[in-house]
């Protein structure tokens, strides 16, 4: 592109509504098949209906890397278009409205603190014989690239417990980070005790676990968690129940284990969606998942008589995910119609080679 001077984020700041949606709506025109829009389920629908496609982190990313835009603008957080970035041919680029849209799991499980706990259990085992380590796609693209190199994989919501069995059939055990509920629930689903299931603690020694507590899990779950996800508990379910004895109920698998335990039907954001639109006309739900989405699947659901409830009665939505806003957009779109690129995603060379290795192995055993 031709660089001419950037225009300044401030000028979009006191727009209002709509004049900014009028602006995205004229500068996405502009770019034309140049350019394509990924809305996450999560997002705030003042971005999310500019999307020219829309769902799961995945799927956003493999659709984009599919279409001949050169331009991939992502509504979501970092990771989401790191693997955009890494997915993508080396004629597209990968950008965030928003460099601050992170994900407060995904950065609890950092490669420096994954690097010493891989340290800490290769002073007691041969690590790439005896640890298969399992990301989760909610992770930054270096970690993505440790399990590329260790041998490992990367998992969905949707494929985790694919993804576990290929890990076990690899070696005896899996190091699972960053979300120990996705992984506590798997390694559930797989028929193992919550006994050999441990928590690993990265800011402890050793994880704070003993030697014995290590030799006799399965699976070692990192201690991490999405903060939107940890607000529902199992009171909310057996209030709803009380109030709706033919209701039913679906959560996402990074709830808590009680929450999941309880629920009718636990799934990602796009096993929430199918499943609720294709229950019968009259369906009462309740749904465990991030707020954004819950909105918009009960006004969908409206004219077929369904009732879709979220579960908790703390309205609360992904902070982070809510940093991408029209103003960003706006102001990000405005910028590639001038010839700027504002906040590109790139992933070097080396991790993403890395990180493609373990994103492959998840797509060919998926």
């Amino acid at each position: 592109m031709t660089q001419t001077a950037t225009i300044k984020f401030e000028k979009y700041q006191a727009a209002t509504d709509a004049d900014l949606q009028a602006r995205i709506i004229a500068a996405k025109a502009e770019l034309g098949s140049r350019l394509v829009i990924l809305g996450h389920h999560y997002q705030q629908e003042g971005v999310y209906r500019h999307a020219d496609f829309t769902g799961d982190s995945l799927k956003l990313s493999r659709a984009a890397a599919a279409s001949n835009a050169e331009f991939i603008v992502f509504l979501g957080v970092h990771f989401m278009a790191e693997v955009a970035d890494i997915l993508s041919r080396p004629d597209q680029v990968a950008i965030l409205p928003d460099m601050a849209a992170g994900c407060s799991m995904a950065d609890m499980a950092n490669l420096a603190k994954v690097e010493r706990c891989r340290r800490e259990l290769a002073a007691h085992y041969d690590f790439d014989t005896v640890f298969t380590p399992v990301t989760y796609i909610n992770s930054a693209a270096d970690l993505k690239a440790f399990c590329g190199e260790h041998g490992g994989i990367v998992c969905t919501s949707s494929n985790a417990g694919r993804i576990a069995e290929w890990a076990f059939s690899q070696r005896e055990k899996i190091l699972f980070f960053p979300d120990q509920h996705l992984g506590r629930w798997t390694g559930h689903k797989m028929g193992i005790p919550l006994e050999q299931m441990v928590v690993w603690d990265p800011d402890m020694p050793l994880g704070g676990l003993t030697k014995q507590q290590i030799d006799d899990a399965k699976i070692l779950l990192w201690k991490g968690h999405c903060s939107v996800h940890q607000m529902f508990r199992g009171s909310d379910i057996t209030k709803f129940r009380a109030e709706n004895p033919e209701g039913r109920v679906i959560a996402h698998p990074e709830c808590n284990f009680e929450v999941c335990s309880l629920s009718d039907e636990v799934g990602s954001t796009e096993t929430i969606l199918k499943t609720v639109s294709a229950s019968p006309p009259g369906s009462h739900w309740l749904v465990g998942t991030e707020l954004n989405l819950v909105n918009r699947l009960a006004e969908q659901m409206k004219p077929e008589g369904k009732s879709v409830q979220f579960m908790s009665s703390i309205v609360c939505e992904c902070s982070t995910m809510a940093r991408i806003d029209p103003q960003h957009l706006a102001w990000t779109l405005e910028n590639l119609v001038e010839g700027n690129m504002v906040n590109r995603v790139h992933v070097s060379p080396q991790e993403t080679t890395m990180a493609k290795l373990a994103l492959d192995r998840m797509l060919e055993n998926s």
